[in-house]
């Protein structure tokens, strides 16, 4: 009774660790998910060419991978959030430029 009452307790704390790390980084989680909406939206509109969107799309990815490095160890520090927040602002400031800068798919 009391392995099958620690085995319990350990799988619960286990699956509570990685829920901590998603908690951390969910404000740019949604932050990404918006930007992700206007690129599509770009893409829909014929506002973005194919260059245009593949490059917003790495640029996206890159800042997919810092969060994820970033969530890696549990805790997302100060430092890593101000750099995931840096990352965002440039990659929404070139979604703007590029949805904005007058090329249309036609």
């Amino acid at each position: 009774m009391k392995k099958i009452i620690i085995s319990a307790l350990a799988l619960v704390m286990a699956a509570a660790v990685p829920v901590v790390s998603q908690a951390q980084t969910y404000r740019s989680e949604a932050r990404e998910h918006r930007q992700d909406h206007r690129i599509y939206r770009g893409a829909a509109r014929g506002e973005l060419t194919r260059k245009e969107m593949r490059q917003i799309q790495r640029q996206q990815h890159r800042v997919d991978r810092a969060q994820s490095r970033a969530a890696r160890d549990g805790y997302v520090t100060r430092r890593e959030r101000q750099k995931i927040e840096r990352m965002q602002d440039r990659a929404s400031r070139n979604i703007y430029r590029k949805t904005h800068n007058g090329r249309y798919v036609y």
